[in-house]
Order: C-alpha cells, then sequence, then structure tokens
C-alpha cells in the first residue's frame, strides 16, 4: 500500500486539496489518486472526484450513531465533503473557460474589409 505526499507531483496536489495528508491512517492509496487523475484528467476534478468517493464511503459507514454522550452523523459529514467537491468543480471550469474561446472576422467583401479595418482600429485606441 503506497503513500507519498510530495506537492511537486500530481498526487500530492491532490492530497493537498482532500484531507488525506498524513500517512498514519490515510484514506486514498495513490493509485487510487493515479486513476482519479486519469479518468478526470485534472488535479482538481481529480480532488473533487477523490472527495465524492470519501463522502458515499462516509455516508455508508457511518451513517447516524448515537452511544452514551457520543453522537456521529456520516450524512453532514458527507454533505460538506460534497460541497467542497462542489466547489473544487466550480474552480476548475472557471479556469477551464478562461482563454478557451476567441473570435475570428471574415472578410468577404469589400464592405466587411472596410468594418473590419474600422473595428480593429477602435479595438487598438
Amino acid at each position: 500500500m503506497a503513500f507519498t505526499y510530495d506537492l511537486t507531483t500530481d498526487i500530492g496536489k491532490v492530497r493537498l486539496l482532500i484531507p488525506d495528508r498524513v500517512d498514519a491512517g490515510h484514506m486514498l492509496e495513490d493509485a487510487e489518486i493515479t486513476a482519479y487523475l486519469t479518468l478526470e484528467g485534472g488535479i482538481k476534478l481529480a480532488a473533487a472526484l477523490a472527495l465524492e468517493s470519501i463522502a458515499s464511503d462516509t455516508a455508508m459507514v457511518l451513517k447516524v450513531i448515537k452511544l452514551l454522550d457520543l453522537t456521529t452523523d456520516g450524512a453532514k459529514t458527507s454533505d460538506a465533503l460534497l460541497a467542497r467537491a462542489k466547489l473544487l468543480r466550480a474552480q476548475a471550469a472557471a479556469e477551464d473557460v478562461e482563454g478557451a474561446f476567441d473570435y475570428a472576422e471574415m472578410v468577404v467583401n469589400p464592405f466587411s474589409e472596410r468594418e473590419f479595418w474600422i473595428k480593429d482600429s477602435l479595438r487598438a485606441g
């Protein structure tokens, strides 16, 4: 069972974004994080998938347990992890949009050429 936490690697960066930074009692193996990176294709998306996986495991295992004065609520813990995963997915989507779209003007006749040069001079200031 392999566990590494090196921030120069993609695995380490995913571990940085999820609560799995200590070797003792770690939740995910390096191979699992590598699979998440392969499936999602990005560090933040892989971290989101890892959090979603941890959240579903937490909800299934903990449920709501009350024993003497101790209460655990797996659903609330799961909701918090899913909210973090949603935030990471939104950040990844916002980063993906920046610079992904541009436009091109076509010059098909003398009138559109004149319009192109007028707009180009307005853009240049």
